[in-house]
């Protein structure tokens, strides 16, 4: 039986961890090894703004350890992720070319919402019934070391996701700032997170009830797993259960703490602020259950190797999710949002997504481009709410200032500037003078999207759903585009060539319409 093995190494804020997978499509994701060592980055990234010298003298020789590891596992293939300790230092480059140089570990820094994604996927992959808890109103919690990530299910849609401050490590830190009792530190606690709390309550919660909590975070699902609560099964509690346990935390001392629990005494801080934050969110939410399914990024990271390099089968780890919806779902919510019209932009997605299925095999455009173009087509008018006359520059600005699980800052910031290009006069090579994030590639994908949409625009003048039943077939260098349609199309011929001219400079493929009469 032919298998992979896999490394998955996590730089967190306040802890390096290494896991070594073998993954096949017969057994699915297999962990056979687990290695953690304790060193808080975050700590000196977030209050000074970069990583101390002996830190990061740490950092190296821990990861050289690693990679002593992986060789005596002969792994086929690894990946290093840093998260919010790494990402928010100001000598990010020089950083990670250092530890490059000192380790050959490559560290590839992950947005939060990247992050957030794959934290998401190693629950939704790994556990069975994911799906029919998610078939409830549900909020996904996961708390970090920087900050804390609200995502929304409900009836099996992610309704919204959203990232609030601080996290455990950075909250820690601030209360240093403090002067307090200790028996004031649940009510500054509580200060600290409840205002945002209660906002988003107000905003995406409303007067629905949230029946259950997933949680992930590195220690309050430590205390699930090894079943040192009453649980209903493994790693699920029913939270009057829980609060109770939060209740007896602040009752012992952080050494009897340590003992009962089997933790190092430095993490029990740690385990009381994650578990206070927790016991806010289940009052504020109103929640039944709590469920800690004991997964970490790592699991996410092997999910997404196996996945990318199709070496699970459809079953392999229990009921397939759609993760691609998931971000889609995210588009429909910012939608509804800024009051956007359902019907327009479904239509334009249509027109979108048959044009591009109609080049994309030779114009080298990736599945995760047909996505990306989806999106820009679903957003495409998200700015009206703000500005009729300037529906491009708005829209950009909301999908730029909004954060999208599933997408890295590059490909928000593609699907923004296609949505803005759509409207407004193409930027040739301005985004990459200007120091966007957008690189060359970056940059190319974006033109062609762009191409795609204005076409798109071209046959959605009117908004009026004339090209409900549209045809696009590649012949001799042009592009077919047939529409099925007994509607007066007097405005979309007219104005046509206009839309059409920058798919022809880009794809060197001329767009014709044709109107064919309809006997329905």
């Amino acid at each position: 039986m032919a298998y992979k093995t896999f490394a998955a190494i996590d730089v967190g804020s306040y802890e390096l961890a290494m896991k070594i997978y073998e993954i096949s499509n017969k057994n699915g994701i297999k962990e056979i090894d687990h290695i953690r060592h304790r060193i808080e980055l975050g700590t000196d990234s977030y209050f000074t703004g970069k990583i101390n010298n002996d830190r990061v003298d740490e950092l190296c020789r821990i990861l050289n350890e690693f990679t002593g590891i992986m060789k005596s596992y002969k792994v086929d293939a690894y990946k290093a992720y840093g998260t919010s300790a790494i990402r928010e230092s100001k000598n990010l480059l020089i950083l990670l070319d250092q530890i490059k140089t000192r380790t050959g570990v490559k560290i590839e820094v992950l947005s939060n919402s990247e992050q957030r994604f794959l934290d998401y996927k190693s629950v939704a992959s790994r556990v069975k019934d994911f799906q029919n808890i998610i078939e409830k109103s549900t909020a996904f919690i996961d708390i970090g070391g920087g900050s804390v990530q609200i995502s929304l299910f409900d009836e099996d849609s992610l309704v919204t996701s959203q990232n609030i401050r601080p996290g455990v490590l950075r909250m820690r830190e601030e209360l240093t700032r403090v002067s307090y009792r200790s028996y004031q530190l649940e009510d500054i606690v509580e200060e600290m997170v409840c205002d945002s709390l209660e906002s988003f309550r107000e905003m995406f919660v409303g007067d629905k009830k949230i029946q259950n909590i997933i949680l992930v975070d590195d220690y309050v699902s430590l205390i699930l797993q090894r079943n040192y609560i009453e649980t209903i099964k493994k790693g699920q509690v029913r939270t009057e259960k829980f609060l109770e346990f939060v209740d007896s935390l602040k009752k012992k001392k952080t050494r009897e703490i340590a003992m009962s629990l089997g933790l190092a005494q430095e993490n029990i801080s740690l385990l009381y602020l994650s578990s206070l934050m927790l016991k806010y969110m289940i009052k504020i939410l109103g929640a039944e259950m709590l469920w800690a399914p004991g997964v970490s990024l790592c699991d996410g990271m092997a999910y997404e190797y196996a996945e990318q390099n199709k070496l699970l089968s459809s079953d392999a780890d229990g009921m397939p999710h759609n993760f691609e919806q998931d971000i889609l779902d995210c588009a429909r919510d910012i939608n509804r949002r800024y009051h956007s019209i359902e019907h327009r932009t479904r239509e334009r997605e249509m027109i979108a997504l048959t044009i591009f299925d109609s080049i994309k095999k030779s114009h080298g455009l990736s599945r995760r481009d047909r996505l990306l173009l989806q999106m820009a087509a679903i957003l495409s008018e998200c700015g009206r709410y703000i500005s009729l006359a300037n529906v491009g520059e708005s829209s950009y600005n909301i999908i730029s200032a909004t954060e999208i699980i599933g997408l890295s800052h590059v490909e928000r910031e593609i699907v923004a500037s296609v949505v803005k290009y759509t409207t407004e006069p193409f930027a040739y090579f301005v985004e990459l003078e200007r120091g966007s994030s957008l690189d060359r590639d970056a940059y190319l994908r974006m033109s062609k999207l762009t191409a795609v949409m204005r076409l798109t625009e071209g046959l959605d003048l009117s908004h009026r759903g004339k090209c409900d039943r549209l045809k696009a077939v590649i012949e001799n260098d042009e592009l077919m585009l047939t529409v099925e349609s007994n509607a007066d199309m007097t405005l979309e011929f007219g104005q046509f060539e206009k839309c059409a001219t920058l798919f022809n400079e880009i794809f060197n493929i001329k767009p014709i319409i044709r109107q064919k009469k309809s006997n329905i």
